[in-house]
């Protein structure tokens, strides 16, 4: 055997070669010389790439399916490529029997949650063309997703094929293997082959199902497509492609810091119920510090534990954004020059970790959603959007209403209240930053979603805008437009929506409404204007797809980033002093939604390209107004405002000092009481004339 030589690929891409010197007991397996590194060969194989895992996990039952899946949760296999012996409808058509696939809520939906046989008898099947010859590992089943039927399979058996004529059955030693199934419609469950079976095509063939039910599954298929073992590829860049527990994840963020110490800083907001750290990693040329004129931007992901592809992406971007800064590249320099960025990777550290520890094919579809406490954070921000319609409603002086800045109900601040101590923590982060624009990174569909996220009157979906609309949509489409998966035109839809007829984008609340999301809450409660961009179908991607999801996204991510320079921006001073007015509200006309200036008087308006007259006001100081427009160019329209105060605020701070009022005031304050005297006597005239003229009309 000294003559193999087996081709090693690391996180990198980097090609090691190793002789194969040590025979393993079990399949082909071979310790490699020089290395702790468990690889699969085949004697007759030389030079050639081979999946890798520690010799350490070589009796751990997974390693021997060690290979990807082939994709039918991520759509990577097509329709076209799933055959069935029969089915009851197209709605349960074999292009259904996809790993977590969700049905749509009616019942007979043309969505459905499974592939379902159209009988119940044993010489039905589900069939899976891999294109080319491909090592199969496992499979992995799962009952039909529906709320109408439950339906799944107890026990099946496997045969493979190169020409779907003759089929060989899936043997442990003389006897054909009947796997064990699932034992209810939604847990995930691995059953590996005995040994690994090289072909073209798979079968799925039920044998005993659910007594009160039919013949329905959802499916995966793990195998390597190159026989040999899992080949990783997808992008040039060198970055720590894998899943990373809380422990990796402290460890590759501090790798980064240390990398960059001058561009970065590693801080936490708060810790999750179970005590681990809520860690974000700030990237500017000024870490810890609020530069005045600067805009802050920020990534939040992982709110849903099991959502994790947003999690992974966050850390690369973290690493791709410090390689690159170190490289010279322009466009980088630029942003953490022009921008102080805040990147959470795991606000749900908690519910990741129960996720993680199942796996990325076995997790399920709601493992890990909830916090420790089983509370869904995207539904756990204060409701202003309640207290908003409310208020109009009730109002009848609209000139009193507000439109942004609602405050926080007092029960929502209760100890007692069902808050999750991360979306408090999280809440605090956005009242101590001045963040301009955000993103909520998900996962389980491919779409972009904007405010507002809830349906007025509770409606279960309905086109709810707010006065934004127009900016929220351009902000959807750039990171949709620019996705490499969402603008493929030839895509299918993930699960129950297309999508694709919205070009990718819709309004949250025309999708479903989300009472409480952190979106609104943004919206509502700061100057932060927020997203969410469902990242793929598949919730937890395999580690060899991630890759090909940075590659898909990283130019989404970037881009996005970059429109926190839209709009105008400048900083409110007070005319005498030069000193930055903080909480002045600045408005645009036609544009109902006002925003604030920060505490040192600098603010930032995300705009459409336009002309817009904008009035900034301040309590105790006259009102002014300005143009401003906005080009088309990637940088913001300065529109400084200097305020001057009102007599009565400059009488206040001398009293106040206990100093002398000077003349030009004391002038000033004398015609503002000559003015008001004039004004309240025009007003007293006019009631005496008004009620001469009831009483006349009554006596005629």
């Amino acid at each position: 055997m000294s003559d193999i030589l087996v081709v090693i690929l690391n996180s990198q891409l980097q090609r090691t070669s190793f002789p194969v010197v040590q025979p393993l007991p079990n399949w082909g397996l071979w310790l490699c010389e020089g290395t702790t590194i468990g690889c699969y060969a085949d004697e007759k194989a030389h030079n050639v790439s081979f999946s890798l895992f520690p010799s350490s996990t070589l009796n751990h039952p997974f390693a021997f399916s060690e290979c990807p899946p082939l994709g039918l949760e991520s759509l990577k296999v097509k329709d076209s490529q799933i055959q069935a012996s029969s089915y009851k409808r197209m709605g349960l058509g074999p292009h259904r029997g996809r790993l977590n696939i969700q049905s749509g809520v009616e019942d007979g939906d043309i969505y459905d949650g499974a592939w379902c046989a159209e009988y119940k008898d044993q010489n039905q099947w589900l069939q899976i063309d891999a294109k080319k010859l491909t090592r199969f590992t496992a499979v992995i089943l799962q009952g039909r997703g529906s709320i109408w039927s439950l339906d799944y399979v107890e026990t099946f058996k496997v045969q493979v094929s190169n020409d779907t004529i003759k089929w060989k059955p899936c043997m442990n030693a003389t006897e054909e293997v009947v796997f064990e199934g699932n034992k209810d419609s939604e847990t995930p469950v691995l059953a590996i082959l005995p040994e690994p079976a090289v072909a073209q095509y798979i079968r799925i063939n039920p044998q005993t199902w659910f007594k009160n039910g039919t013949i329905c599954l959802r499916a995966e298929i793990m195998g390597c497509d190159n026989i040999c073992g899992l080949y990783i590829e997808g992008t040039k860049d060198k970055l720590d492609f894998r899943h990373h527990n809380y422990k990796e994840m402290r460890k590759l963020m501090k790798s980064v810091n240390e990398m960059c110490p001058d561009i970065t800083r590693i801080y936490s907001i708060g810790k999750s119920y179970m005590g681990l750290k809520l860690y974000v990693m700030e990237i500017s040329d000024n870490p810890g510090k609020h530069e005045l004129g600067e805009p802050e931007f920020r990534y939040v992901a992982g709110m849903h534990g099991n959502e994790v592809l947003g999690r992974e992406l966050l850390l690369n971007l973290m690493e791709y954004i410090c390689q690159e800064y170190k490289r010279g590249n322009q466009r980088i320099v630029h942003l953490v020059e022009e921008t102080r960025i805040h990147l959470l990777p795991s606000m749900n550290p908690d519910g990741y970790e129960m996720a993680y520890k199942k796996g990325s094919e076995l997790a399920g579809w709601s493992l890990g959603r909830f916090s420790y406490e089983g509370i869904d954070m995207n539904h756990n921000f204060a409701d202003l959007n309640t207290i908003m319609w409310d208020a109009i409603e009730l109002e009848t002086d609209k000139s009193k209403l507000i439109n942004h800045y609602f405050p926080i109900p007092e029960h929502y601040t209760s100890e007692e209240a069902m808050v999750a101590s991360e979306t408090r923590a999280v809440i605090s982060w956005m009242q101590t930053i001045p963040f301009v624009l955000s993103a909520n990174l998900h996962g389980g569909e491919l779409v972009v979603t904007y405010p507002f996220d809830m349906t007025k009157d509770w409606a279960p979906k309905e086109h709810t805008p707010t006065p934004d609309e127009s900016f929220f949509r351009w902000l959807a489409t750039v990171y949709a437009s620019t996705n490499h998966v969402m603008s493929d035109p030839d895509r299918r839809p993930c699960h129950n929506e297309d999508f694709l007829r919205y070009n990718n984008i819709i309004n949250g609340a025309n999708w479903h409404t989300v009472p409480g999301s952190m979106n609104d809450f943004s919206y509502l409660h700061t100057n932060c204007f927020e997203v969410t961009v469902e990242l793929s179908c598949d919730k937890f991607p395999h580690a060899s797809e991630l890759p090909i999801e940075w590659e898909s996204n990283k130019e989404s991510l970037l881009v996005y980033m970059e429109q926190v320079h839209r709009g105008i921006k400048g900083v409110v001073k007070d005319r005498d002093t030069e000193a930055g007015i903080a909480d002045a509200i600045i408005k645009v006309d036609d544009i109902d939604h006002h925003i604030r200036s920060a505490f040192d008087g600098d603010f930032w308006r995300l705009l459409n390209p336009g002309d817009y007259d904008v009035t900034v006001t301040a309590e105790g100081y006259f009102p002014a107004t300005q143009s401003c427009r906005v080009e088309y160019e990637h940088y913001p329209t300065i529109c400084d405002f200097h305020l001057t105060k009102t007599p009565k605020q400059r009488l206040r701070e001398i009293l106040a000092k206990g100093g002398k009022i000077p003349k030009d005031l004391q002038l000033r304050l004398r015609q503002l009481r000559i003015r008001k005297l004039r004004a309240s006597t025009k007003l007293i005239n006019r009631r005496r004339a008004s009620q001469q003229r009831r009483a006349r009309g009554a006596h005629n």
